[in-house]
């Protein structure tokens, strides 16, 4: 019935920009959500990076361990901070295609005719491909194309290793950075420590296994983020 319908009834513009409207506030609702989570999850990592910190200068002995510790979770940081980062600016994009959408409803409604914009179909293609948004994007796309704002396009959603693309590159300078900017220069102190005071006894191994599932706790949540 509706197939029949479409054939003799245009679709309604005021309509269609409703629905468009609507995908996109979700999209960025979607956004901000996981922009929320991974604040939470940064301010986690930081401390467990204190936490790490505390322990080498409590028991100087495990202060190789405890070392090596800081330092994931100074990677894991770096892949927060990046993937935040990634998400403001897909919401961003999402607000520029908003802005662009209405405007060419607009210019519908006077010249009684819509073009293609390529600069929407820009967006719209990079949006769909991430992992966060693939579903509601690809809704929105269809709608923009039934609407004739932009063509239609078919993509794939970005592979973690081309969203985690330059990671390698100057990782340990970019430890370093943020091992300095939390510490605040602790870790030298906690370097020095470990030479001049005498071993002690080790902490019990439960505190090793707890900063291990506080990690893998913490890797999962920013895995349930892309998916």
């Amino acid at each position: 019935m509706e197939s029949i319908r479409s054939i003799f009834w245009k679709p309604d513009p005021a309509a269609q920009l409703r629905k468009c409207n609507q995908l996109i506030r979700t999209n960025i609702r979607k956004l901000d959500r996981d922009i929320v989570q991974l604040k939470t999850v940064e301010q986690k990592t930081k401390a467990l990076i204190l936490q790490s910190s505390k322990r080498a200068q409590r028991s100087p002995n495990q202060a190789k361990q405890a070392s090596a510790e800081t330092r994931i979770f100074a990677r894991e940081l770096i892949r927060i901070r990046k993937q935040s980062q990634r998400l403001a600016t897909s919401k961003a994009q999402l607000q520029s295609v908003s802005m662009q959408v209405n405007e060419a409803f607009a210019v519908r409604k006077i010249e009684g005719s819509i073009r293609a914009s390529t600069g929407i179909m820009k967006d719209v293609n990079s949006l769909v491909r991430l992992p966060e948004l693939t579903g509601t994007m690809r809704e929105l796309s269809q709608e923009l194309v039934k609407a004739g704002i932009i063509e239609e396009m078919v993509a794939d959603s970005l592979p973690d290793d081309e969203l985690l693309e330059g990671e390698d590159e100057e990782a340990e300078a970019e430890v370093e950075k943020v091992l300095g900017e939390v510490l605040q220069g602790r870790l030298g102190k906690v370097e020095n420590k470990r030479v001049e005071e005498k071993p002690v006894q080790e902490t019990p191994e439960e505190e090793e296994e707890d900063q291990e599932m506080v990690l893998e706790e913490m890797r999962g949540r920013l895995e349930a983020l892309k998916s």
